[in-house]
């Protein structure tokens, strides 16, 4: 969009214009944009497509990826979750009700895994998480937090522009 259409666009509508992203990964970078297609496609096996929307969604409100919060939200719909639940997200601590168990556990873990802050995940959260999901389920579970915050990162860094995702029959 030029300039010229930015601000047309801006009058027209009253909103603010639309920031273009600094970089395009899946241009500049694309094996690396494949192989982190091919990465969340295998930490999601075998997780409930709507806990794994869920752990996407507050790790990109952790990480203030505006994207990526766009299309995990869509997503999350498009799964079958709630407006509800998923704006109680961010006061899920006072929110619990809303929620079960083992998305609770997954969530504090996602926190736990997204803010380092101490350098580390703390034993009760782990353990928690633990005592909710099998082995298997666990170790996905902590690859899809790892793999949310790698594309944080990327679309952070690069400004992605959000608003303009269209989920799929989902996946």
């Amino acid at each position: 969009m030029t300039t010229t259409e930015q601000k047309t666009a801006e009058q027209k509508t009253g909103y603010a214009p639309e920031v273009p992203p600094r970089l395009n990964m899946v241009e500049n970078a694309p094996e690396v944009y494949k192989a982190m297609i091919r990465l969340d496609t295998a930490a999601k096996q075998g997780l409930d497509p709507v806990l794994y929307e869920l752990v996407k969604i507050r790790a990109s409100q952790l990480n203030h990826c505006a994207f990526c919060l766009d299309m995990h939200t869509k997503d999350a719909l498009a799964a079958g979750e709630s407006v509800e639940r998923i704006m109680q997200l961010p006061a899920w601590q006072e929110s619990r009700h809303f929620y079960t168990e083992k998305e609770l556990a997954a969530i504090e873990l996602t926190e736990a895994v997204t803010v380092l802050t101490d350098g580390f995940v703390p034993d009760a959260v782990y353990e928690r998480a633990a005592a909710l999901f099998e082995e298997p389920e666990l170790a996905q579970l902590i690859a899809a937090i790892t793999v949310i915050n790698a594309w944080n990162r990327f679309g952070v860094t690069t400004r992605m522009t959000p608003g303009h995702y269209r989920p799929a029959a989902h996946r």
